[in-house]
């Protein structure tokens, strides 16, 4: 059996042992380097009550190599990708440390959840979401959680248009603002996008005229 192999079968069974940090590792096919991790949502955040899934690939030269992680789970969260799950952490890049485990790597995304850097992002438009309304980012942050983060059938590969979805609140929108352009005859999946990227939300709604709006829609 080779290091690395014994490497990942000790921090696999280490983590089975560990019945206090709700930290989990499950092979995701026959591969021991293919896994798949998950951990629960920090209390009294946005992401409270959600379990939250990270695909994990293994390196050939672990540990001396970071581990590849993404998020499963769609998460709303500025230095984690909506779309694809990708994750802006230093200890992921350059600060990996070969004296990091899985289940400490596991714990840092879960510490990330806490602590949001938008100074620093991996989806520029959440971040934008952070820094302009943090009430109206954690609203929807929160709306993220129930939608995606609540057993088997919500996590991952969903589609906003889903019946049942509300996708403005997904879209971290105000139905009143969304309301007022689809009153004046555009669809209300172009007004969601086109208002989405230009952060109409919170304050920065003054500093957005209505006819730099109706321009986008006509484009």
């Amino acid at each position: 059996m080779d290091a690395r192999l014994r490497r990942v079968n000790k921090e696999i069974a280490d983590c089975k042992n560990d019945k206090t940090s709700n930290i989990r590792i499950d092979l995701i096919d026959s591969s021991p380097f293919h896994l798949k991790g998950s951990f629960p949502g920090p209390k009294d955040t946005p992401y409270d009550g959600g379990v939250f899934e990270v695909d994990i690939v293994i390196p050939e030269s672990y540990p001396f190599q970071p581990v590849k992680m993404k998020f499963i789970t769609k998460v709303y969260h500025p230095n984690i990708s909506s779309a694809s799950g990708a994750i802006c952490l230093d200890i992921l890049k350059d600060a990996w440390s070969p004296v990091l485990t899985l289940k400490s790597t596991l714990i840092s995304l879960q510490s990330l959840l806490c602590s949001p850097e938008p100074n620093d992002p991996q989806d520029a438009e959440v971040a934008k979401h952070y820094m302009t309304s943090k009430n109206s980012f954690e609203e929807t942050a929160r709306y993220w959680t129930q939608t995606y983060a609540k057993g088997q059938e919500s996590k991952g590969k969903v589609d906003i248009k889903e019946p049942g979805r509300d996708e403005v609140a997904i879209a971290g929108l105000e139905k009143t603002h969304v309301a007022q352009f689809e009153g004046l005859g555009f669809e209300r999946s172009k007004v969601i996008d086109v208002l989405r990227r230009l952060n109409y939300r919170g304050s920065n709604v003054a500093n957005i005229p209505d006819e730099r709006i109706i321009d986008e829609l006509l484009k």
